[in-house]
Order: C-alpha cells, then sequence, then structure tokens
C-alpha cells in the first residue's frame, strides 16, 4: 500500500515561488498497476520523485509498507530504496564505463546483501530480462533497448515491492516499447508488486488498472479499471 497524502512541493522563494505539487492525497492498492499522467508540466515526474523518495517533497507524507519514508534518515532512505523500491528512469542513467554484473549488483550492495547471493540474484535478473549473454559487457556496448532492459535488471534485482518507472518506452521505438511494457507488467503479476509509470503514451495507461490524471500539480481525477471515476472536490 502506498499512501500520498497532503504532499506539496514549492521551489523557490516569495516572487520566484513556484509550486510543483498542491495537497496531492490518494493511495494506491498493494499489488496496483498505476499510471501517471497528465500534460508536460503538470507535475507527473515531481511527483514519481516524491513518491519513490528520490526528492523530497515541501510537506505532507508518502507511506510505503507502513513506513513514512519522509521522516527517515538519508541513509536509512538508501536502504529502504535499495530493498522495497527499484525506478527506471527514461534516460537509462546506467554506469557506461562498469559491467553489465556491476551495474546490476550495485542495489545489492547498497543493501547489504551478502556476496556470496549476489552472483544468484544477478542471474535471475538478467535471465528476467533475457541479458544472461552479456553479463560481462561494458554498458556501454549496449543497444538502447538492452539499456533499458539492464535498467530494469538493475531495478527489479532485489525483487522490490514497488516499481517506479518514467517513461520507460519513452526512447524507444515501438517493437521494444512493447518488450519493455510486457517485461514490467510481468514483474508486478508474478511477484504482486506495485508497479507505478509516469507515461504520455495513453495506450500504455490504459494498460494500468488505475490512472491518476494531473493538471498544474493536482489531481483532477483517479480513474479505475472500471472506468469509474472520481474526481476531486
Amino acid at each position: 500500500m502506498i499512501e500520498v497524502e497532503n504532499l506539496r512541493k514549492q521551489y523557490g522563494k516569495k516572487q520566484n515561488t513556484f509550486i510543483a505539487l498542491k495537497s496531492v492525497t490518494f493511495s494506491v492498492p498493494e499489488g496496483e498497476t498505476v499510471a501517471i499522467v497528465g500534460k508536460s508540466g503538470s507535475g507527473k515526474s515531481t511527483l514519481m520523485h516524491t513518491m519513490s523518495g528520490l526528492d523530497a517533497p515541501s510537506s505532507g507524507t508518502v507511506t510505503i509498507d507502513g513506513e513514512n519514508i519522509i521522516k527517515l534518515t538519508g541513509k536509512e532512505l538508501d536502504h529502504f530504496r535499495a530493498k522495497k523500491i527499484g525506478f527506471i528512469f527514461q534516460s537509462f542513467f546506467v554506469q557506461a564505463n562498469e559491467t553489465v554484473e556491476d551495474n546490476i549488483g550495485l542495489p545489492l550492495e547498497i543493501a547489504d546483501v551478502p556476496k556470496k547471493m549476489r552472483k544468484s540474484k544477478i542471474a535471475a535478473a538478467l535471465k528476467a530480462v533475457d541479458l544472461s549473454d552479456k553479463i560481462h559487457a561494458k554498458a556501454r556496448d549496449l543497444s538502447g533497448g538492452q539499456k533499458q532492459r539492464l535498467a530494469i535488471a538493475r531495478a527489479i534485482v532485489n525483487e522490490p515491492r514497488v516499481l517506479f518507472a518514467d517513461e520507460p518506452t519513452g526512447n524507444l521505438d515501438s517493437v521494444t516499447g512493447d518488450k519493455i511494457e510486457k517485461l514490467l507488467f510481468d514483474y508486478s503479476k508474478e511477484f504482486g508488486a506495485t508497479l507505478v509509470v509516469v507515461t504520455h503514451d495513453e495506450e500504455l495507461a490504459s494498460k494500468c488498472a488505475m490512472q491518476i490524471s494531473l493538471k498544474d500539480g493536482e489531481v483532477v481525477a483517479i480513474r479505475t479499471s472500471k472506468k469509474k471515476e472520481a474526481r476531486r472536490a
């Protein structure tokens, strides 16, 4: 379960103030697939970053598995994210000069996973994204689609309970994008993990059981797969 309550994010001061999120409140059931949608500048990525602990809100709370991550220290948050949260960036953010194995192993190091267990976890993650033959390759030598699969392997290696993906298919062709989508939904289904996706892709959003629509930093609609709609008062 993810509970977001009165989440607010403000940049700047006085006349230069910009409010990116305005008292955003909603909850996501465990194991749900969720799309965060809206036009550019609506606050989608800011919401995802604050929900996942990548950025701190100005006020409000984010509770994941009963833990208010806003109150965690930097070190505590790093460990919480390494164990329970996976994040996939649109621009991959892989370590180009490191091997595929070393890229995937990083979250395991942060989570203090014993070395004896790392190889088997890395092998399982690589198998899941069909990159086993690239384990010793440098990340810089991979194609765009392979880098995105590497990013997914790194995000799922610790079997996180929550997986965030920011425009995961935005830089990919349609065929590769379809494969990435399948990987994400398959992982959510197999492990009962919550999947939260920021996307401009209406087709991808429609595949999620829940769609949260943002406009100017506010939630304007929450839709479910049953096509019911709940609007803020």
